[in-house]
């Protein structure tokens, strides 16, 4: 219960030390509004912890964060390096996935929070545009000062040993001076007399004031709706389709008019939105019976579907032109991803939301069957069924691809009076499915699906199909480097040891993991080879690159090594050798590599490195220490280059560790504390049994789904000998 109580006390204070750093920084640059983002227990996902000065609900397809995507919160935490953006045009030119989601006039800047080699997340505050005038250095420092002091504060309330991490949804921090009923009262009399309903909303989205056609519009009073989230008390005006513009408002400070639909009551009644910005916050108004020539007739005879928060498809002209950055920010994060799952989470993250649904399966096409390549949202278990379906069954998955047709449908009664007997995962809901052709060649299919009832307007339509084929084109692309990653993945297997020699006084273990990001393949290896003459080489090295060609490179240096070792060349004319060979196979390619000639009866060592991480000894006592070899460059680079050789002395009972960089490399850390990291992790393990500490080092690593890189590990101890 003391745990228990004491954990809420270190939540309540990280809350209020978050509270007071992000609204401190926006008012130090004159910033509208700001947000700090924080790890998660999840690897490589920054969660928004606090945000303040514009209605929060606004971004939520921005409270998640992963690190590895081209937005300037994950570059920050990434590269430890502040990033300003003074104007939508820079931002444009660094960061285009972010304009695309936030195409309006808006400056901003991101500050590292970071403690020494702690680092908790990003600071960043949103400002009024500078066009053409940099971020000045006062408000660099003030930013950083802001920074500092908020990572000292989580320094000193982070428990012993754990590090600060962020769980659940951010907190809506109110503004300096904000306050639900601030400068309503004054003008009560004149806007009672209006016939449309004005509300007064603070920078948070919340509501101040209302008048009294819009107290009976709302079927509320003034009293019971000051304070609360607009989106609460007018749930139509929630639709995704109408965040843009709200966004807008907020952000670029200029009026916006559209046009929305209401709910049931009464149905389909259409009201045009105003909303005029002001430095503490918007007034909107709503005039009832005000649509458009055009808007109207894109959604008659859908009243039956619209519903209280349900909203319909886009149809004023402003709503059509904010539906243009989702084929963009579709595109750019589609440019990114390389295998078939990595495109279709792109597709969740980025699609789903866009349109408000709720459910995504992605069926591929292989031997005329298709096959559940990826789902989210529907009951477990419900797709199996259709997994493997034959080209000749009749579902709207199979004949929206055989006939190169979407197909929508508004309501699950509508699906299922097209398919009889077809089954249904709800009674109640939405489908679209589309046909994934790219290039004229059938992919797959794809299935969204909403959990109400919902039209679909030809706008909306244009651009479900224009974005399935940007997702066709992602897929087959991303099916073609799942094919060459499978023929590396074998090519490397292939190259690998598969044994490592049984030698008296010694024992070795090698280890190899694949990277979990990109081109899965790379050119890491380790090899152990018995010369002839009692010794015994140890050799790890890396290819530059990933794919096919470097692990074909890396079985060229493999066999040249191993080839050199057999001959009874002296360590540093095996490396030299090699270096030559690698220079006249393929100029241009370079690689690392660490050569051991160990004698295992006395001990004696002879180590050469070639541009390689230094290797790690672990002493009888459990001392561990990162040795000091002298070392030539990379190979591949300069056919003079000379590779010196260090002496040392292996005692018993000591272990030696050579690895490549993935084992030590993270983003945005330095690799001097990755390989500090793995020294105490040596000096911690228990060097017997070997396979056991080899595990150890390689284990943390391989739970991360989002390393760029390979590792190759190889431990050598000896285990009898002269002492």
């Amino acid at each position: 219960m003391a745990r228990a109580e004491s954990a809420d006390r270190a939540t309540d204070a990280t809350a209020q030390a978050l509270a007071r750093a992000v609204v401190g920084a926006v008012e130090a640059v004159g910033g509208f509004a700001g947000g700090i983002y924080l790890r998660s227990p999840t690897s490589g996902l920054l969660l928004l912890a606090t945000f303040t000065g514009l209605p929060l609900p606004l971004f939520r397809p921005w409270w998640r964060m992963h690190v590895n995507r081209p937005y300037p919160v994950a570059e920050v935490f990434r590269s430890g390096q502040a990033v300003h953006l003074p104007d939508a045009e820079s931002a444009m030119s660094r960061f285009p996935q972010l304009m695309a989601g936030l195409p309006f006039p808006f400056g901003s800047l991101y500050e590292p929070v970071t403690a020494g080699t702690e680092r908790f997340g990003v600071l960043l505050v949103l400002r009024p545009a500078t066009p053409g005038v940099p971020v000045g250095a006062g408000d660099r420092r003030r930013l950083r000062e802001a920074a500092d002091g908020l990572a000292r504060e989580l320094a000193g309330l982070a428990p012993a040993g754990e590090p600060l991490m962020w769980e659940g949804d951010p907190l809506d921090v109110p503004g300096p001076g904000a306050g639900p009923s601030a400068g309503a009262e004054g003008a009560r009399a004149a806007v009672d007399r209006l016939a449309q309903a004005v509300l007064s909303l603070d920078r948070q989205g919340r509501i101040g004031f209302v008048n009294v056609p819009g107290e009976r519009l709302l079927g509320a009073g003034a009293a019971e709706l000051r304070g609360r989230l607009l989106w609460e008390a007018l749930p139509w005006l929630g639709h995704p389709a109408y965040d843009d513009h709200f966004r807008a408002v907020f952000m670029a400070a200029k009026p916006v008019r559209f046009e929305a639909r209401r709910g049931r009551h009464p149905p389909g009644e259409w009201f045009a939105v105003d909303l005029y910005p002001a430095p503490d916050g918007v007034t909107l108004t709503l005039t009832a019976g005000a649509a458009s020539a055009y808007a109207a007739p894109a959604l008659a005879g859908r009243d039956e579907l619209a519903d209280a928060g349900s909203g319909t498809g886009v149809g004023s002209p402003a709503d059509r032109a904010s539906t243009l950055y989702r084929p963009v920010a579709l595109a750019i994060a589609l440019t990114e991803a390389v295998t078939a799952r990595q495109v279709s989470a792109v597709v969740t993250d980025e699609l789903l939301p866009a349109f408000g649904g709720r459910q995504l399966a992605i069926y591929l096409l292989d031997e005329r069957h298709l096959h559940l390549a990826w789902e989210t949202g529907f009951p477990q278990g419900f797709l199996n069924r259709f997994d493997g379906v034959a080209l000749d069954v009749r579902l709207p998955g199979v004949e929206t691809l055989t006939t190169g047709r979407p197909m929508f449908f508004e309501s699950m009664q509508h699906l299922a009076a097209a398919y009889p007997g077809i089954p249904l995962d709800a009674d109640v809901g939405a489908r679209a499915f589309l046909p994934l052709i790219a290039s004229g060649r059938p992919v797959g299919s794809c299935i969204l699906g909403f959990d109400a009832p919902r039209g679909f307007s030809p706008e909306e339509r244009t651009v479900l199909t224009a974005l399935a084929g940007l997702i066709a084109q992602a897929l087959a692309r991303a099916r073609r480097y799942d094919s060459e990653a499978a023929l590396a993945h074998g090519l490397q297997s292939a190259l690998l040891p598969h044994r490592l020699p049984v030698r008296p006084f010694v024992d070795t273990v090698g280890r190899y993991l694949p990277g979990s990001v990109g081109m899965d393949v790379g050119g890491d290896w380790y090899d152990v080879v018995e010369t002839g003459s009692g010794l015994l080489a140890l050799v790890i090295g890396d290819v530059q690159g990933h794919g096919v060609a470097a692990a074909a490179t890396m079985g060229q240096l493999r066999s040249a090594v191993r080839a050199f070792a057999l001959s009874g060349s002296s360590p540093e004319k095996v490396v030299s050798g090699t270096n030559q060979l690698l220079i006249d196979l393929d100029p241009g390619q370079f690689a690392s590599c660490c050569y051991v000639l160990l004698d295992p009866a006395s001990g004696a060592v002879q180590a050469v490195r070639a541009g390689h991480p230094q290797p790690l000894l672990r002493h009888p006592d459990g001392r561990t220490e990162v040795l000091d070899l002298a070392g030539g460059v990379v190979l591949g680079i300069d056919p003079e280059a000379v590779y010196p050789v260090t002496e040392l002395r292996l005692e018993r009972g000591a272990v030696l560790a050579l690895y490549t960089d993935g084992l030590v490399e993270r983003p945005g850390v330095d690799i001097d504390v990755g390989v500090e990291r793995l020294r105490r992790a040596l000096g911690a393990a228990s060097p017997v049994p070997l396979t056991e500490t080899a595990d150890r080092l390689v284990g943390e690593a391989g739970q991360d789904a989002d390393r760029p890189d390979d590792i190759a590990l190889l431990l050598a101890s000896r285990t009898g000998g002269a002492a």
